[in-house]
């Protein structure tokens, strides 16, 4: 899952854990030096309060002042200096002590420069200054003490930018032993976590498919377990409606599907009845009006004009009788007469009785068929008027090198028949309706052999009664219509 809930805290806790880390390394680089300089000048004021009070008391010369000096010394990481006011060292932390008196003597006398002043009083002044020698910053306090003694204490700054750069170390070391402990910690964690939502999502898209079989099993009493158990009634209620209404939709739907079907049958009917029969009615009405205003002078035109009548009444009768059969196909009520015949033989004598037009159209009949095909199982009256049709429609389509190739051969039980004939392939997105009534690849062409789309749907209402297959196939320089029968008896 791209989003699941485990990478997301594995993700939050990563971030977290890296960005808590920086901050620290961050907050010590800003600010611990800061802060760290704060104390050490604290330090320095509070070391020179405690030595201030000694020497007001004279106790400065003392072994235990000696102790406590060197104590706060060590304590706070400084190196003091007092004189009296001739200069003579009274305590020393350092053992070279004339660079101290030097300096403090610099500081007095000559007003040596400094870097930053960090605070000032009457009787001493807290500063931030560089050694040269040493090549360190210092933090220092200089200043005269209630008994006229001079007083110098400094503290290195250096030491704090180690322990800084040592702090963000360590810190780094922390933050990676902490993220690894964490996220094998996250990755048990979530996992306990998230696998019961992911059964959750598991249901819930079971449910979106209708498949409420599945229940929550997760137990346990939180706010997850509820859901769940939640979920588990809700699929069974889901189960019960949806059963409900799937079984009143369906209802609905078949009624709906009958009336939309009956419907449309009905005003496809009506609608290709009237354009198949709306020409022939036209011209018989056009014809039958100029015989009787004799338009015709003379007997000739008059012959034309009823030949003209009889020619398309005779379509239309063809029309209304190809109608009839088909309804009568479609709706079982025309039952088939099964019985044995020569297959070969009911083909050649199509081909015999279609010789003449053959001939008119200039084509070139080319008739096959194997050895052991001899006879089918089948209605003879019907399958002759498939042949037909296929041959009619090779004949009238038959172009290019004018060619129609029949084919008739056995595979085991079944008998094959092919009528082929050379033109143009049929476009694909016509084949799935070339078996609709009154649908016309080239409507212009049809029409001027008198088809009118009925053929081949009748076709398949006798092959569909039959119960056997039938079917067109493209060829790159024709088409090939083909059906097949039983060569044994069906029971």
């Amino acid at each position: 899952m791209k989003h699941s809930i485990r990478k997301q805290f594995m993700l939050i806790f990563s971030a977290t854990t890296v960005s808590t880390i920086l901050l620290c390394i961050l907050a010590n680089s800003i600010f611990l030096e800061p802060f760290y300089i704060n104390q050490k000048e604290k330090a320095l004021t509070d070391a020179y309060e405690l030595i201030d009070e000694s020497s007001l008391d004279g106790g400065l010369k003392t072994d235990e002042f000696s102790v406590t000096l060197e104590q706060v010394a060590a304590k706070y990481n400084l190196e003091m200096l007092v004189i009296d006011a001739d200069t003579n060292t009274l305590h020393s932390t350092v053992k070279d002590s004339k660079i101290l008196t030097d300096r403090l003597l610099g500081y007095i006398f000559s007003n040596k420069s400094v870097d930053e002043v960090l605070y000032l009083t009457d009787n001493y002044t807290v500063q931030r200054n560089s050694d040269i020698r040493m090549h360190t910053d210092y933090i220092e306090l200089w200043g005269i003490l209630s008994g006229s003694e001079l007083i110098l204490m400094r503290s290195p700054v250096e030491g704090i930018k180690s322990s800084v750069r040592i702090a963000n170390r360590l810190l780094v070391y922390i933050g990676i032993i902490v993220l690894v402990i964490g996220l094998i910690m996250n990755v048990y964690l979530s996992g306990r976590l998230s696998n019961p939502i992911l059964q959750l999502v598991d249901i819930s898209e079971r449910m979106c498919k209708l498949d409420f079989d599945v229940k929550y099993t997760g137990g346990g009493n939180n706010e997850i377990a509820l859901l769940g158990n939640h979920m588990n009634k809700l699929s069974k209620i889901l189960e019960s409606n949806i059963s409900e209404l799937k079984t009143a939709n369906t209802n609905l739907i078949n009624e709906l599907d009958k009336k939309s079907e009956a419907e449309e049958m009905r005003k496809e009917f009506l609608s290709n009845v009237s354009h198949e029969l709306k020409t022939p009615i036209a011209l018989i009405q056009g014809y039958s009006e100029g015989l009787k205003d004799c338009v015709n002078t003379d007997e000739e035109s008059r012959d034309f004009y009823c030949d003209v009548i009889i020619d398309e009444a005779g379509k239309m009768n063809k029309l209304v009788k190809n109608l009839l059969e088909l309804n009568q196909l479609e709706f079982g009520n025309d039952n088939i007469f099964v019985e044995r015949f020569d297959i070969v033989e009911l083909v050649a004598n199509c081909i015999q009785a279609d010789d003449i037009l053959i001939k008119q159209n200039g084509i070139k009949v080319d008739f096959w068929h194997s050895d052991d095909v001899m006879s089918v199982w089948a209605d003879e009256f019907k399958i002759e008027q498939v042949v037909n049709n296929y041959l009619s429609n090779a004949i009238h389509y038959c172009k290019n090198e004018k060619r129609i190739s029949v084919r008739i051969q056995r595979r085991e039980d079944i008998v094959s028949v092919g009528i082929f004939n050379s033109g143009d392939p049929i476009p694909e997105e016509s084949i799935p309706h070339l078996w609709t009534k009154f649908y016309k690849v080239d409507k212009a062409r049809t029409r001027e052999y008198g088809g009118s789309g009925i053929g081949l749907s009748i076709v398949k209402a006798i092959m569909d009664s039959h119960n056997r297959e039938y079917g067109v196939i493209n060829h790159e320089n024709g088409v090939e219509f083909w059906f097949e029968l039983d060569a044994k008896q069906v029971v």
